[in-house]
């Protein structure tokens, strides 16, 4: 375009010179050098526009679980943006296919989970603590399972390719089982209440809200992970390719960050209505919500400083030993550095 522009001023500089005065052409000249340098200078100002407002929108993945509800609840409370795009999966192994297939830019996940996505040589970081499990996770039981070792020989519902497997075999390893003593049957979350009640299996490995559901309907708590208060964290993992690519989306990720934190704070002023909120959002009564809840802690801001941030941030040796107990437990094949993972520190970005 720029050469046909050139071409078309020679050419009318042919013609003036052929009609018009000296004076008067180089007048002219002049004027159309002026139209030539803003053409040129509208046309970068167009080019830089087109770069600067490339921001790409925030794809995050999560399954249903009560830790996860404070993004929810800022998405509802209008704390961010269309920019930023929620997108619920039915199981963690979904939310993890999401991720691999490229589906998703971040993914709420439990720390073991995104050990696997790291030893499978994904470039992440983790931005967030989201939660603590105390008793959320659990081992249910039908009738005439009581104790944890009662599963013996037993077929057991578990979701094999995330939290399930893990989880399991920290349980089962306080009775002195492995889960090579069971038959685990691999099953997503999403099919773990009809399999239990109808007799599928004799146990499952699972979580909140189906948890809930299954006591209501009378089965046995096993274990639940309160026993083993911080071996489950659940973590928010970005892709550090979407973060290189615009310092834009760097803004998106912060601005996610504050708006989950602004929910917690609206959780704290708003207790009835935001349980309301997310208690609909989970398919369960606002009561039965509440008793969610008991079942986990949502580190503030100052909690998730401590754990991702400074010299030795303590979630770092929470992850070794997470590790080290995966390798030990044939979950991971190999070991590998994690310290990568925690250097950014995102959160210290954000004005709280």
């Amino acid at each position: 375009m720029l050469l046909y522009h050139n071409k078309m001023y020679k050419n009318l500089d042919k013609y003036q010179a052929l009609i018009v005065p000296e004076g008067r052409l180089n007048c002219r000249n002049k004027i159309a050098g002026i139209f030539r340098l803003a053409f040129l200078c509208v046309l970068f100002l167009i080019l830089l526009w087109g770069c600067t407002r490339d921001t790409q929108p925030l794809r995050v993945g999560t399954n249903v679980w009560p830790g996860y509800e404070p993004l929810y609840l800022a998405r509802e409370l209008k704390y961010f943006d269309n920019n930023i795009l929620l997108v619920e999966y039915s199981s963690a192994s979904d939310v993890i296919r999401g991720f691999r297939y490229n589906a998703i830019d971040a993914a709420a996940l439990t720390m073991d989970e995104a050990l696997l996505l790291i030893k499978d040589g994904y470039d992440i970081t983790v931005v967030l603590v989201m939660d603590i499990s105390s008793g959320g996770d659990v081992i249910l039981g039908r009738n005439g399972l009581n104790k944890l070792s009662d599963i013996k020989g037993k077929r057991v519902g578990v979701e094999k390719t995330a939290l399930g497997s893990y989880f399991f075999a920290i349980a089962l390893g306080t009775v002195g089982l492995k889960p090579s003593d069971t038959i685990p049957v691999n099953m997503e979350v999403d099919k773990h209440e009809t399999a239990l009640k109808t007799g599928m299996v004799d146990a499952v490995v699972t979580f909140e809200p189906v948890r809930i559901k299954l006591i209501a309907a009378g089965v046995n708590v096993l274990f639940d992970s309160s026993q083993v208060y911080g071996a489950i964290v659940d973590v928010l993992v970005v892709r550090n390719d979407y973060l290189r690519k615009n310092p834009n989306n760097v803004n998106t990720l912060n601005a996610l960050l504050q708006g989950g934190f602004k929910s917690l704070d609206y959780m704290h002023s708003e207790p009835q209505n935001a349980y309301k909120i997310m208690a609909e959002r989970e398919g369960i009564s606002k009561d039965e919500f509440v008793t969610a809840l008991k079942g986990l802690h949502i580190p503030d801001i100052k909690e998730n400083r401590t754990m991702l941030c400074g010299i030795k941030p303590t979630l770092l040796l929470t992850t070794n030993q997470m590790k080290k107990f995966m390798i030990a437990n044939d979950l991971l094949q190999k070991d590998f550095n994690v310290n990568s993972i925690f250097d950014k520190c995102q959160i210290n970005a954000l004005n709280r």
